[in-house]
């Protein structure tokens, strides 16, 4: 796909342009509301992903300010998402030589792979990823998101293992739980779904984080340990400095990178199909990810998470009056401001607030509904939602990834395959076609004329040879007419089939036909050798006129097989 640059930097002319009075109150409304809750949204973030939890916040400062540039969907927020921090968890950066480096790396990598897929017009491939592969994926997501966070939640501090085997752990010793760290987290949950449904609306998670920190700072007051970002993290009150990737880990990182990636792109697309522009437009999902690769580069440069296209930080961005991407800068302004001034502030936040954040926002992504649709589907669809979520909660979760995108297009193939059938067209003395079931056998100066309906690829090759008529000892002067019309790519395997198909008809002194309105096609006959077994003579060019061809073909049958040859070619076949 052509991707010229004038076209990727046309967001930033929009930009520019956004920059109007009659708009300005509204967007700096909507950036200050982004921009305070996304600080604590951050914080839990970083604290899923398993690093420094202010990786997280920068990540959300600077990808959203990265990715506003260039998205095409102008409204588009890009920050952290629950899969992608899950990702991150799974890859063990803690294991490399540099861990903050690594990580960093992986953000770049992660930005480089979907600057690529943008510019490719990758987004077609997002088609072959099912419901039933992301309804098993995402809700193992939000399974692995509240294990994940039991131990910080509850002040359970496990031995060394993964989400599932910990939970398990803190069931059989629930009496090691910490009552005041559990009873914090306990008092943000319930605060989090209660002001949510006020008017407050997504402000009441900031108001949940402030009173559950200062209960956790009175109950440490009293004698308590109830662990706070500064116990695990600095937030120094400045902004990062650029850091530069680590190329040797690159070969490490691409797997994870390609998850990542592709894990965001999704949930990227889900932002620009759903989110139109102010103007009532939609947004390029090609341009969307050059934007959110811009935004992982910011980000992996100034030292934050990947990241990634967000529905809930695009929702709340509207729902507070956004008119123009101007909110967005203004919402890493104001995140800007926080880190700088107020930053001593935020690392008195508790750890058990941040974990019910996420418990919250991973018990959400679970819809039982959705679940039961994709149930009442079938059974197929139901064992691929199934095989997908025990791979995404046992594996991590890249591999998942990988794993599950695999499952999607096995599905793909494997439906396509099955729905080939094949109609016999019969045409009546009024000029209309009439479609019946094919026969068994080709008779004796019998004319047969076949249309295929489906995707006409390797995997179905077998599919349609099995339902052409058997040639048998009877057969003899008999045509079968194929009528490949809006076949365009029909690969060796096929072309093997018609190949055979034509041997034996020949040697029953009948012939195939094929009928085709694609150049395309013919080339692959003639390269495959199929032509030679078919006869170039056997083979009519459909027009823009549907039937024409068919109809001449039938008419050319007709004679060859009452006069022993087709049309004026005095060679009988």
């Amino acid at each position: 796909m052509d991707f010229p640059l004038k076209s990727q930097l046309a967001p930033l002319r929009d930009l520019r342009r956004s920059v109007r009075r009659k708009t300005l109150r509204q967007d700096a409304t909507a950036g200050v509301v982004l921009g305070v809750e996304s600080v604590p949204d951050g914080l839990a973030n970083g604290l899923l992903a398993g690093v420094n939890p202010v990786s997280g916040v920068y990540a959300y400062l600077f990808g959203m300010l990265g990715g506003s540039l260039l998205t095409s969907t102008a409204l588009m927020s890009i920050q952290g998402t629950g899969a992608m921090a899950i990702i991150v968890a799974d890859v063990d950066l803690a294991g490399r030589e540099d861990p903050s480096r690594a990580l960093f790396t992986l953000t770049v990598l992660t930005g480089v792979v979907m600057i690529a897929a943008g510019a490719l017009g990758l987004g077609r491939i997002l088609r072959f990823v099912s419901t039933s592969v992301m309804t098993g994926f995402v809700t193992a997501v939000g399974l692995n998101i509240i294990l994940g966070q039991l131990a910080t939640f509850t002040g359970y501090d496990p031995d060394a293992g993964g989400r599932l085997e910990n939970a398990v752990s803190l069931l059989v010793s629930f009496w090691r739980v910490d009552l005041a760290t559990t009873l914090v987290g306990v008092v943000t949950v319930a605060l989090v779904i209660g002001l949510g449904r006020t008017r407050l609306g997504a402000l009441g998670l900031v108001v949940a984080v402030v009173v559950g920190s200062g209960l956790a700072a009175l109950l440490n007051s009293l004698g308590t340990d109830v662990a706070t970002v500064a116990d695990v993290a600095d937030l120094p009150n400045a902004l990062p400095t650029p850091t530069l990737p680590v190329l040797g880990e690159i070969p490490g990182l691409l797997v994870p990178a390609l998850s990542l990636a592709f894990v965001g792109l999704v949930q990227g697309a889900a932002v620009s199909a759903g989110v139109p522009n102010p103007d009532g437009s939609f947004g390029d999902r090609s341009q969307d990810f050059v934007g959110q690769g811009a935004g992982n580069l910011a980000s992996g440069v100034f030292q934050g998470l990947p990241v990634g296209g967000s529905m809930s930080a695009t929702s709340l961005a509207v729902t507070a009056g956004a008119r123009s991407r101007l909110a967005l800068v203004i919402g890493a302004a104001v995140m800007a401001f926080v880190v700088v001034v107020l930053g001593d502030v935020v690392t008195q936040v508790a750890m058990p607030v941040l974990a019910a954040l996420l418990i919250v926002a991973g018990a959400t992504t679970i819809k039982p509904n959705q679940i039961a649709n994709v149930a009442q589907a079938g059974r197929v669809q139901l064992a691929v939602l199934i095989t997908t979520f025990a791979l995404t909660v046992v594996l991590p979760v890249q591999y998942a990834v990988v794993a599950g995108v695999a499952t999607s297009i096995l599905l793909h193939i494997t439906r396509q395959s099955v729905r080939l059938a094949t109609r016999r067209l019969v045409f009546s003395d009024d000029g209309r076609m009439r479609e019946q079931q094919p026969p068994a056998e080709i008779g004796r100066q019998e004319i047969v004329v076949l249309q295929p309906y489906g995707s006409l690829f390797f995997a179905t090759a077998r599919a349609l040879e099995d339902q052409l008529p058997d040639v048998t000892a009877d057969t003899d002067r008999s045509v079968v007419i194929l009528r490949l019309r809006g076949v365009d790519d029909v690969g060796a395997t096929l072309t093997d089939v018609l190949a055979r198909y034509a041997t034996a008809l020949d040697a029953a002194a009948s012939r195939l036909m094929v009928v085709t309105d694609n150049p395309r096609l013919i080339r692959q006959l003639q390269v495959t050798g199929a032509l030679g077994a078919i006869g170039a003579d056997n083979v009519l060019r459909g027009t823009e006129w549907v039937g024409e061809t068919i109809r001449r073909a039938n008419d050319e049958a007709e004679h060859w097989v009452s006069h022993g040859t087709a049309g004026n070619d005095p060679d009988p076949r």
